[in-house]
Order: structure tokens, then C-alpha cells, then sequence
């Protein structure tokens, strides 16, 4: 299955790379056609001087900038073109690298990483080869910060169902999906706050010193100069107002010099991402959704009082495309002499920021959160044997999971395991030998968890799962810049899980190896403590330990208290391990084992 999931991406891929050779030739095409036009201009030229007629220029010249024109569309449809095929053989590339490497394009979220969270530093939820990183599809900063929002903290019953509803629908298009994750993938090249300093431009009105006289000459200009060169095929005479004319337009730009580079230093950078943006919102709002989630998303960018959102925005992108042809020199000139260019675009963009007063941050969150949906969709269509869990809706705590394994582990060397908490109020103690499997089942328990509330397919054959907050205990780190020694950090992240349990909804706990930073009675009687605390105020979760007396508890709180464990074999020496949970407590310990085999001998030492 995985085989075939990555041989469709290699055919993308190839008949993305032919598409791109193919139009970046047309570019080569067009590109050596433009020098056509120069070397037609030298020729009109030289028959004005030959001729001694300045019509033949003039003419020739109007020809020219017809022409010319034509050719950079052409050429700019075909850049475009290319631009979209190489990035599709991005986008597909890199999916087969996901399947394969765990690697990804996209950003870690390492900027999420917070050691106080409840669990996101214990669980790996950012940074490099994370789950975050392993998921996320966002081009832009709003889309990774909505991902991060929902990996943060559960959401409640019926979002979740929403949601797991949206990502089937998307994971059921994959094509649709690959587009629109083309058509963003530009936004990974732009500054984290792109789209913030662009919502801010968008809203931002310039006042135009004579406005009203301006909006109205750059409309009678070109029917001024047209009928001026008209005149003078006519009556020699006047050329002289040709010229004239000519001059006091290009004079009228310049004196607005500084407002036009003003607009143009802004408008002129993201002209090409709202052209792209403008393309996005397209494929969204032309989409049939059949589920209810993406069909409230896609109707928040669609209007039925005047212009789609992509509209509005595409004509914004043309009129800054058209005010970038000032960059140009020769090309500005013309335009600007014949139809005041500058000026008539300055305006036109202004009069379309008044007149588009709708929330385009709404725009864009549509986008953060499509984004965010396309992350977890893809989680599915590479893992086509994970499963949408059910969200259970009781009075205790369900836990119930078969064949779960870790997600961030390749496929051929995780483990898979069955666990089951239904409905009921139990801690779970868990005893086994190092490198036997414990850490990594309970993370395996916390990161399925954490997918699962928050709409995402999880990598187990079934499970069942109520709205829970995870609280880990695991990764304890002492900090010289905080002063705080490792026993200290325990003893805050200990307070923190109490308190938790009291306050937030539903806590489930996942304790590896509690109070290491102290001696071995301490550790043992601490821990005894702390769990006949979290027992006393109905604390559910797990708690992995090497210490076998912590299992004694189940004779005090039978009915509260269950064991389980993990084991090895020796056979000839040599420490085999099945990572497979079992009921009851572990007999079995490798300590001494792994000491010999790196040359301590633990009985010899002893003497």
C-alpha cells in the first residue's frame, strides 16, 4: 500500500517536471522575441531618418509597445506556468520524503517549543522530526499558528467530529489538496509577517493631493495624445503640442515621484503573492464541499453582495501588476507620456482599498485553517492504515486502543501494543527493564491522544478515546538560567500536575520515573506519596518506574491500582526484547547486564 501511495507521487512528480521543461522553454521562446521588438524599433528608426518622416517612428513606435506588451503577458502566463509545475514536483517530492524520511519543507514549530506546557516537550510535538513537524502543510506563520493551537490543547466533542469529518473529505481530495498546497508553497520563500504587513497595507488609505483633478485628466490623457497625433498627420504644426503635451504629462508624474515610489516600494513586493493568494481563494471557493466544517470555511470567502474574495483580490493584483511596468525604464516613459501611468494605478489602488472594507484577516484565517486541515488530511492519505478514532462521551475516563504504535517511529520498527481503560477511574503503574518499552508507550498512549483530540487520524488499528487533558511528567530539565536544579524542577512539575488534576477537566497523567533527582528512599517514598495523592483526588493515568515496591500498591488499592509491565530475555547472554505490555510485574532486570557490557562487573565491584 505505502508503495503504491509513493508511486503516485512519483508520477506527479515526473509529469510535473515535463510541464515545467515545457513551458520554460516558451520562456526562452518569448524571451528572445522581445529583442525582436528592440531591434524593430532601431529599424523604424533609421527609415524616420532615411524618410525624413517622423510618423514612420511614430507609428512603428505605437506598434511596438502593442507588441511588446503582448510578449511579456505571454511570457509572464508561461513563468507563471513553470513556476506552478516545479512547485507541484516540490510538493510531491516531498511527500515521498515524509513517507520515507520523516523529513519535510515545512516549518518544525520549533518557535512552539515550551518546556512548562503540559506535555508538548515530553510528548515530541515540535521541532525537528516532531509531530508537528512530521504534519504541518502551512506555507505561513497564521497556518502554523492554528496547527500549534489545535496540537495545544484537546477541543471539545463535537469540533473534533467536525474536524475528522473535514479531513476525510480533504484527504478524498488528494489532487485538490496538492494544488492548493502548490499554489501556497510560495509563502515559505516570504518573511514570517508577510501576510500580516500585507493585511495592514490592504487596510491602510493614502490621501492623493488633487484627486479629483488627477482621476480625471489620467482618463482624457490618452484620448488627448491620440487625437493630437492624429491631428499632426494632418497639420505639421501640431507635433509641436505632441511634444509639448508629452512633456507636461511626464512632468506631472515626476512631481508625484515620491508618493508613487512610496506606494510602489509596498504594492510592488506583493503584487506576485496576491496574484497566488488571489488563485488560492479560487480553488477553495470553486470546490463542492460536503461537509459541514469545510463548507462554513469555504462561505466565509465567498459573497453574495458583490466580488468573491479572490476577485477583489486578483483585481488588486492586476492593478499592482500594471504599476510595476514603471519598472521598466523605457516601457514607464511611454506609458506614462500616453496614459499617466503612475498616477492613473496610485489611484485605482486607493479607490479599491476604500472600497473593500471586508476583513481580510478572515480571508487569510480561512486559508490558516484549510492549512491546517490539509496537515492532518496528509497524515492520512500517507498513513492509509491509521484510523479515525471515536470520541466517547462518559463520566470516567476511556482509553481504549488496539494495535497502537508511535507515529514518529518507521513503519517496520515500532511496536504495536493494545491498551484498554473503559469508562472507569484507574492508575496504571508500569515496572520494567531499561530500554524494555515503557517511555515509549507512554508517549505512544500521549502523542495517539493528542491526535486524536484534535481531529486527526491516529496510528492504531481502532480506538476510543473521551476529551481528556494531558499532563506529562518525563523529560525533567534542571536550568542554569532559572537557578533550578533537577530535584527542583520535578518537585515544580509535581505541583503543577496536582494542582492540574483539581482544576482542568479530566486530567490523564503520564509519569516516567518520578523523583530522580534524589536518593533511592526518598524516590521511593516521594513517589508512594505523590500517587496516594493523585488516587485520593480521582487522578487517572500511568506511571512507569523501575522501583518494584511502587507495584505493592495494588494490594492497598486493588481496586484503584493495576500493574503492568515490560520484559526481556536472556538467552546466551544476549538481552532480547518484544516491547509488548503486559499484566502483572516485572521480574526481569538488565541493569547488571548492560553494566558488563561495557566492562563492570557489578558483582566484582561490590567486593
Amino acid at each position: 500500500m505505502e508503495q503504491d501511495i509513493i508511486s503516485d507521487y512519483q508520477q506527479r512528480a515526473d509529469t510535473a517536471l515535463e510541464q515545467a521543461n515545457k513551458y520554460g522553454q516558451l520562456v526562452n521562446k518569448y524571451s528572445l522575441q522581445r529583442l525582436l521588438v528592440f531591434g524593430f524599433l532601431i529599424f523604424s528608426v533609421c527609415m524616420a531618418v532615411v524618410q525624413d518622416d517622423i510618423m514612420i517612428f511614430a507609428f512603428c513606435l505605437l506598434v511596438s509597445i502593442f507588441w511588446f506588451a503582448w510578449l511579456v503577458r505571454q511570457q509572464s502566463k508561461f513563468e507563471q506556468l513553470k513556476q506552478y509545475y516545479t512547485d507541484l514536483k516540490k510538493v510531491n517530492e516531498n511527500e515521498i520524503a515524509n513517507i520515507l524520511h520523516r523529513t519535510n519543507i515545512y516549518d518544525d514549530g520549533t518557535l512552539f517549543n515550551n518546556d512548562k506546557h503540559f506535555y508538548t516537550s515530553d510528548l515530541d510535538i515540535y521541532g525537528n522530526r516532531s509531530l508537528f513537524h512530521l504534519i504541518n502543510r502551512s506555507s505561513a506563520t497564521p497556518g502554523n499558528h492554528k496547527l500549534a493551537k489545535w496540537l495545544d490543547a484537546p477541543a471539545d466533542k463535537q469540533t473534533i467530529l467536525q474536524r475528522q469529518d473535514a479531513v476525510k473529505e480533504i484527504a478524498g481530495k488528494n489532487d485538490w489538496k496538492l494544488n492548493l498546497q502548490t499554489l501556497l508553497l510560495f509563502g515559505l520563500k516570504q518573511p514570517a509577517d508577510h501576510i500580516k504587513n500585507l493585511v495592514t497595507y490592504l487596510k491602510a488609505t493614502v490621501e492623493i493631493k488633487d484627486e479629483k483633478f488627477l482621476t480625471i485628466y489620467s482618463q482624457a490623457a490618452p484620448f488627448i495624445m491620440l487625437a493630437l497625433i492624429v491631428a499632426s498627420v494632418f497639420y505639421a504644426p501640431a507635433r509641436y503640442f505632441t511634444v509639448l503635451v508629452a512633456i507636461a504629462n511626464n512632468r506631472l508624474v515626476s512631481s508625484r515621484s515620491k508618493l508613487v515610489e512610496r506606494a510602489d516600494l509596498i504594492a510592488g513586493k506583493i503584487g506576485a503573492a496576491l496574484a497566488l493568494y488571489a488563485l488560492a481563494f479560487e480553488a477553495i471557493q470553486n470546490e463542492t464541499w460536503d461537509t459541514p466544517y469545510n463548507q462554513a470555511l469555504a462561505a466565509r470567502i465567498k459573497r453574495t453582495d458583490g466580488d468573491s474574495v479572490s476577485t477583489q483580490i486578483r483585481q488588486l493584483s492586476k492593478l499592482i501588476g500594471k504599476l510595476n511596468s514603471r519598472l521598466n525604464l523605457f516601457v514607464s516613459f511611454i506609458l506614462n507620456v500616453f496614459f499617466i501611468w503612475d498616477i492613473r494605478h496610485i489611484i485605482a489602488i486607493e479607490n479599491w482599498k476604500r472600497r473593500n472594507h471586508q476583513s481580510l484577516e478572515v480571508a487569510f484565517d480561512v486559508i490558516a485553517e484549510f492549512e491546517a486541515i490539509m496537515g492532518l488530511a496528509g497524515l492520512a492519505i500517507n498513513n492509509p492504515a491509521y484510523t479515525y478514532p471515536e470520541i466517547v462521551d462518559e463520566e470516567a475516563y476511556t482509553i481504549v486502543a488496539k494495535d497502537i504504535a508511535h507515529p514518529l517511529i518507521d513503519e517496520f520498527k515500532r511496536i504495536e501494543n493494545d491498551y484498554e481503560l473503559t469508562d472507569t477511574f484507574k492508575v496504571d503503574i508500569i515496572t520494567g527493564s531499561n530500554m524494555a518499552g515503557k517511555s515509549t508507550f507512554l508517549r505512544t498512549i500521549g502523542i495517539n491522544t493528542v491526535l486524536a483530540l484534535c481531529g486527526a487520524p491516529v496510528c492504531a488499528k481502532s480506538m476510543r478515546v473521551s476529551v481528556i487533558t494531558i499532563i506529562s511528567y518525563m523529560r525533567i530539565k534542571d536550568s542554569l538560567n532559572e537557578s533550578t536544579s533537577t530535584f527542583k524542577a520535578e518537585l515544580d512539575r509535581l505541583q503543577m500536575l496536582l494542582a492540574a488534576v483539581q482544576t482542568e477537566p479530566k486530567v490523564f497523567f503520564l509519569i516516567d520515573e518520578m523523583l530522580r533527582g534524589t536518593n533511592s528512599v526518598d524516590k521511593y517514598r516521594g513517589s508512594k506519596a505523590v500517587i496516594e495523592q493523585l488516587i485520593s483526588k480521582k487522578g487517572v493515568g500511568m506511571v512507569a518506574t523501575h522501583d518494584l515496591q511502587i507495584a505493592r500498591l495494588e494490594d492497598k488499592y486493588s481496586d484503584y491500582v493495576r500493574n503492568f509491565y515490560f520484559d526481556i530475555q536472556v538467552k546466551n547472554g544476549e538481552m532480547l526484547f518484544d516491547y509488548k505490555i503486559k499484566h502483572g510485574e516485572c521480574k526481569t532486570f538488565n541493569a547488571s547486564l548492560l553494566l558488563k557490557q561495557i566492562g563492570i562487573d557489578v558483582e566484582d565491584s561490590i567486593e
